[in-house]
């Protein structure tokens, strides 16, 4: 029980870390447009983070547990994996403080990723890496920003050309709105809610969960066409208040009325983000507990415990909440200045990118889809007020993130199981 105990510590420690650098992944938009205040944000990550990884985030475990490594290779010898996993979680949860402490938005896939691979190479030899496993995860870490930017070009050049370039933007937001709706909600309900209502939760739910999901996605587009719509209507007067002020924050009556959809969007990109990087946290752990619980090691695909998921979901939160504020700056106000118009169709893009991956057990990073997402807005609205400054800076980090893990992985090993043998 005691391994456990202090293995469980070490996943806690990791998810902190993870939380505090990637808060920015799914708020540093929102309160880079003044959508929402830093505390605001805070407060809906911390929920809907804790959500994506309780409801969605087993399947990226899974995939960190049994398939960078090849555990046949440890079958004789599983203590030897609970000794390199204790070294992923070790090296993992070090190199994302430091790169918190900087205001980095690192990838923790890559530190994860590298520090299994790292220790795996020490233990037992080039042949323990499953390098065909590791090409398919790089080649979506190339993808992930250019499919976001790509989404977050596209969906934005619409929204401006079919609203913000109009004569009468309020109007044409008001015809959108059931639109923008069916957009916001179909993602989610498409990429996630198949997969939650397939759950043992709703195992006894006597019809189809296929047509719980549409049902489901009906009444929350029409909610949220009502809501939006009401809230148009209410702020009638505020359109007409003159622009700018110093007490508004926004460039337009319309990019006021934006803000409630990027808040809406931040919270879809928060639940993906816990849907798809508690893994980086957990799969350690989850490997440890089923090694300590079966004495051999996970060949395949196995079911992650509940109370796992929940201390990863807890760890974000508490680590977000604590020190999630220096990388918010970088991603939020960086990179581009930032309208809500922007940031809801980054957002959205990185959710969807994101999502995606979560669902087909890629570990994949919300970093670079958001970055990504913001570039590809930026290129579109005008590439030169893109600070390719601080994107240098971003990639760097991406850069040296997973050979870096790697051989803090391979040197924290090589000093465990000199102490423990």
């Amino acid at each position: 029980m005691l391994p456990i105990v202090l293995t469980g510590i070490l996943a806690f420690y990791v998810a902190w870390n993870l939380g505090a650098n990637d808060v920015a992944n799914s708020m540093g938009t929102s309160v880079g447009s003044k959508a929402i205040t830093l505390g605001q944000a805070l407060v809906i990550a911390g929920i809907l983070e804790f959500s994506g990884a309780i409801l969605f985030g087993s399947k990226v475990s899974q995939t960190l547990a049994t398939e960078i490594v090849n555990p046949t290779l440890f079958a004789a010898q599983p203590q030897l994996l609970v000794l390199g996993m204790i070294a992923v979680l070790l090296a993992g949860g070090v190199w994302l403080q430091i790169a918190t402490s900087q205001g980095w938005p690192v990838s923790s896939s890559h530190a994860v990723v590298g520090a299994i691979a790292g220790f795996s190479w020490v233990a037992a030899g080039v042949g323990a890496v499953d390098w065909g496993n590791i090409g398919r995860i790089s080649i979506t870490w190339v993808l992930t920003p250019v499919v976001s930017g790509i989404i977050a070009a596209g969906f934005y050049s619409v929204i401006k050309y079919s609203i913000l370039d109009k004569p009468n933007p309020i109007h044409q937001l008001r015809e959108w709105i059931p639109w923008l709706s069916a957009i916001v909600l179909s993602i989610f309900g498409i990429i996630v809610l198949p997969t939650i209502f397939d759950a043992p939760l709703f195992a006894a739910i006597p019809f189809p969960k296929h047509d719980l999901s549409i049902a489901t996605g009906v009444i929350g587009v029409v909610a949220l066409t009502f809501i939006s719509w009401h809230q148009l209507e209410s702020q009638k007067s505020e359109i007409s208040a003159p622009l700018p002020t110093p007490k508004n924050l926004f460039s337009s009556p319309v990019e006021r009325l934006l803000a409630q959809f990027q808040v809406l969007s931040a919270c879809f990109v928060a639940f993906a983000h816990g849907s798809n990087d508690v893994g980086n946290a957990i799969a350690p752990l989850a490997t440890i507990v089923y090694i300590i619980r079966t004495d051999s090691v996970p060949i395949s695909s196995f079911g992650v415990p509940l109370w796992i998921l929940l201390l990863g979901g807890c760890g974000i939160v508490a680590g977000l909440a604590i020190w999630g504020k220096k990388v918010i700056a970088t991603i939020g106000e960086n990179i581009i200045p930032l309208q809500p118009s922007s940031g809801f169709c980054a957002e959205i893009a990185t959710a969807t990118t994101v999502l995606i991956a979560s669902k087909l057990g890629f570990p994949v990073s919300t970093s670079h889809a958001l970055v990504g997402g913001v570039v590809g807005i930026g290129l579109i609205q005008n590439w030169r007020n893109v600070r390719f400054s601080t994107i240098k800076s971003i990639a760097l980090a991406w850069v040296i993130t997973l050979p870096f893990a790697a051989g803090l992985g391979a040197a924290i090993f090589v000093c465990l199981r000199f102490i423990f043998g």
